[in-house]
């Protein structure tokens, strides 16, 4: 006899087990229509899952009468029915492809599918699919979820042949799941399937609007040398209007595409040959990065840091200690071998997947990838090598903070030296998969505006407020004023964060006073602190409403303790110290391709790779246009001078598209009268005629304000030809 708790906190008694959806008809008909999903003790379900226990449930409706919009858990259903309905169109089009996964991500959802070579899929394809998708939701058809016991389930995908399906069964046994699931957008046996968790809206018709909206190569696993797959994007809202808004959105997202904007102003390259996600940073892009390098070094030095620099491999023992290695094995680097040992043991017959066997203990992830490649059993997944047997190894750094660590500890300390705060701009490599790679924003190595801080427990709260400080100086600076705040807190009942809970207790609680100091908004979100302590991390909106998690500050009780790390207090007697940890940009690649996004390219002038150029009219004016920008120079503003033999027109073209702040026009009036005609970024005519000298102080003046806005046009307003 299971009772109900409902969001308002009424109670329904049942008699029997029943369904999400009987619950919704049992409060009203109109409910029991408009209702798409549910949620079932904080768990997404159909509405057809079945309760037979007491529980709290919450209906999901395709819009909020409220806010008159979809709720993320509405997107989430939808999106992910969308998903299904776009895998089947496809599958209409192009019978032989082969359906890998297609999750719901954030702003739309994707499905990875292998296509044959004589049939890929193309963009011209698009209204086909979308064709063929307006069918299927025309016809309403049920989602009907079919489960089955393991062992018949697997049966039955390997007699259908398709070992990306088998693989993601065998993911979810290994996951625990003791059956597998499909959904049927319609009658079982008769219409198009899909192994799959869910869950989904009650039927096609209720998705709503969708675009089918790019392609793009990623790989199986994520594994470059694996099967090369095609991701096709889509999108789906509760209804038009909110698709067209978010098409607008992507309108503009495209127009401010920080990769294409980034070759567009020769800021970075990504090269293949080179590799994935690792950032080339050309002279123009290293001048952004290098302003905001010494923006961020002055601030620190006025707060007391000394910079440190730490090398970018290191023994793989060390992130063992630290937890890294277990807690991220998946995500960083494989481990490596000395020289000389690598030697001693393949001349010992040790195969290579043995030898990473040995290096890194059981990873999943690698006994299935050489596994696949060798069609073996050459790694066994469950297979634990002895501790003496364990072979010493290097990695590449994917976390600066052990290394911090090490200097803390390579010389004695006293409460009299606390706090010792140390920075570094230290670069770290992760794997990221493929698929997941973005330009700048996701990357494989990555460096942050890292700092550790050691301090006493009474001095936390002070540091952490001095953190905060900082990353409210550069969200000032740079203009950011829409973001939020996010607490990240330890999940109680999960595994994987480490310590003492009376540590995390009094982490979590200092924290949080330190968040409500900052002045903005905050939320708790329970599992997502660090395995080693909780944080703040802010999250920024941009223009087009987009979020980007950036800075972050983290207080950690545990890895302190890990590393055996002391000084010695007051009395005499050796203390823990307490751990911060803060990167105010996060990851520089990501913050500077976030601000490309943010100022589309026409960066404020003290961050404009170049400030100024100067357009000589004619070939007479350019001995006196060279004058002036060696004078700029001096003031230490980035000048240079268009030569060329184009037309006055075609050089304010050329360098309007490089969204350079000022161009200066000179003619021989203006090196007659020691002025220059001023047309300034954003201004469709010339500002007019200022004193050269008069424009130097202005623009010197406005680079040392680091102003967001170019405001050398005030300057204009008081000022008379030739002052």
């Amino acid at each position: 006899m299971p009772k109900i708790k409902l969001p308002d906190g009424s109670v329904r008694e049942f008699a029997s087990a029943v369904s999400a959806l009987d619950v919704a008809k049992d409060i009203g008909p109109g409910l029991a229509k408009a209702a798409i999903g549910a949620k079932i003790d904080g768990v997404l379900s159909d509405l057809s899952a079945k309760i037979d226990h007491d529980a709290e449930l919450s209906l999901i409706t395709a819009m909020d009468r409220k806010t008159g919009q979809s709720s993320a858990d509405a997107l989430y259903l939808i999106r992910h029915s969308a998903a299904h309905v776009m895998a089947e169109a496809i599958q209409r089009i192009v019978p032989q492809a082969k359906l890998v996964y297609g999750p719901p991500v954030e702003n739309g959802f994707y499905y990875d599918i292998w296509f044959p070579e004589d049939r890929p899929l193309r963009a011209d394809d698009f209204s086909k699919i979308e064709e063929e998708m307006a069918k299927i939701i025309a016809e309403d058809r049920p989602f009907t979820r079919v489960e089955m016991p393991v062992g018949e389930g697997m049966a039955k995908l390997k007699d259908e042949g398709s070992k990306y399906k088998l693989d993601n069964a065998e993911r979810a046994v290994q996951a625990g799941s003791e059956e597998l699931s499909w959904y049927v957008t319609g009658e079982p046996r008769k219409n198009w399937e899909d192994l799959c968790r869910g869950p989904h809206v009650p039927s096609t018709g209720r998705i709503g609007a969708f675009k089918v909206m790019s392609l793009a190569s990623s790989y199986w696993h994520g594994d470059e040398k694996s099967d090369r797959l095609t991701r096709v994007y889509g999108t789906a809202f509760a209804d038009k209007a909110q698709l067209e808004k978010h098409m607008a959105l992507a309108e503009e997202a495209k127009k401010r595409d920080h990769r294409v904007i980034g070759r567009a102003l020769g800021l970075f390259e990504i090269n293949e040959t080179v590799g994935q996600g690792l950032i080339l940073w050309t002279p123009a892009g290293a001048v952004i990065r290098q302003e905001l390098q010494n923006f961020i070094s002055s601030e620190l030095s006025r707060q007391g840091y000394t910079q440190v620099f730490t090398p970018h491999v290191s023994k793989l023992d060390l992130f063992k200690t630290s937890g890294h290695f277990p807690y991220y094995k998946e995500s960083q680097y494989p481990a490596f071998p000395e020289r000389d040992t690598l030697e001693k043991v393949l001349a010992e017959g040790c195969s290579c997947a043995e030898m990473m066997h040995r290096l890194e203990g059981v990873s999943a992830r690698l006994a299935r990838t050489v596994n696949e490649r060798t069609g073996t059993q050459a790694i066994a997944p469950d297979r634990v090598m002895p501790d003496e047997k364990l072979l010493e190894g290097y990695m590449l750094k994917p976390m600066n903070c052990p290394m911090h660590i090490k200097i803390f500890d390579s010389a004695p300390r006293s409460y009299r030296d606390m706090p010792v705060r140390l920075s570094e701009f230290g670069t770290v490599y992760r794997w990221e998969q493929s698929g997941e790679l973005n330009g700048m924003t996701r990357v494989r190595g990555f460096t942050q505006d890292d700092a550790h801080i050691f301090c006493t427990e009474d001095q936390v709260p002070h540091e952490l407020g001095m953190c905060l400080s900082l990353v409210r100086l550069i969200f000032d600076t740079l203009g950011m004023r829409n973001f939020r705040v996010r607490v990240g807190l330890r999940d109680p009942d999960s595994s994987k964060f480490a310590g003492k809970p009376e540590d995390w207790d009094r982490a979590e609680k200092i924290l949080r006073e330190a968040a409500r100091t900052f002045g903005a908004p905050f939320t708790e979100e329970p599992g997502e602190a660090a395995f080693y302590g909780p944080k703040i991390d802010f999250v920024v909106k941009d223009v087009i409403g987009r979020e980007w998690q950036l800075g972050t500050v983290q207080v950690d009780y545990n890895l302190p303790i890990r590393f055996g790390l002391s000084y010695i207090g007051s009395d005499n007697k050796p203390h823990v110290p307490i751990m911060i940890h803060r990167a105010p940009f996060g990851s520089m690649e990501r913050f500077v391709g976030v601000l490309i996004e943010h100022f589309a390219g026409a960066f404020p002038v003290w961050l404009s790779p170049e400030q100024v150029r100067v357009l000589p009219i004619s070939e007479k004016s350019m001995e006196y246009s060279k004058d002036v920008a060696a004078d700029l120079k001096k003031r230490g503003v980035r000048v240079t001078v268009d030569e060329s033999n184009d037309r006055i027109q075609g050089k304010i073209k050329v360098a309007t598209d490089m969204k350079i702040p000022y161009l200066l026009v000179v003619g021989p009036r203006d090196a007659e009268q020691a002025q220059v005609s001023v047309r300034a970024r954003g201004h469709m005519q010339d500002l007019g005629a200022i004193g050269r000298d008069a424009f130097a102080d202005a623009i010197a003046d406005e680079i040392a304000s680091r102003g967001t806005v170019t405001v050398l046009a005030r300057h204009f307003q008081n000022v008379t030809v030739g002052s």
